[in-house]
């Protein structure tokens, strides 16, 4: 960057001005460059996602309620309602529920078939693998809804959004 002298012969000072040509064509080259490269890493699937809405929980007489914990000798403890059970016996149990609701309600053929949901209350403490083969034993037996019970804070309040 060189400084220039006035040569008027009047006074003669040096001139401080900056040179901005270089610095706004850099700036143009880099804008240009970002407007072109933002699109090609923001790449990704359009997607509706569902709105959030904490609702309390209807139950239904025909819906199935599970407690799962974890049992002192680390197996997974599951109950149906209160009755313990096992994994085979949650299988033949589910599967008899969701025949006997589907007969009620008149067979697969009707347009009104309201499957019942699972609820699952599991225990914090409860290792992911007893909640995972309870999820996957009801969805083998055919149900549909799964869902999770959960106690809000104490204090908390339910926020419609």
């Amino acid at each position: 960057m060189a400084i220039s002298v006035g040569g008027d012969g009047a006074e003669e000072k040096p001139m401080s001005d900056i040179n901005t040509t270089p610095m706004v064509d850099v700036m143009l080259v880099l804008l240009i460059i970002f407007i072109i490269a933002v699109p090609v890493v923001l790449q990704s699937v359009k997607l509706k996602l569902p709105d959030i809405r904490y609702d309390p929980t209807t139950t239904k007489p025909e819906n199935v309620s599970l407690s799962i914990l974890q049992k002192p000798d680390s197996t997974c403890g599951i109950y149906w309602g209160t009755t313990p059970v096992t994994h085979t016996e949650l299988l033949d149990r589910a599967v008899a529920k969701l025949k006997a609701e589907i007969a009620r309600q008149g067979g697969v053929g009707n347009p009104d078939l309201e499957l019942p949901e699972v609820h699952i209350r599991g225990d914090v403490n409860t290792p992911y693998r007893c909640v995972g083969g309870a999820i996957y034993t009801m969805q083998m037996a055919g149900f549909a809804k799964v869902g999770f019970i959960s106690e809000p804070p104490p204090g908390g309040s339910t926020v419609r959004m």
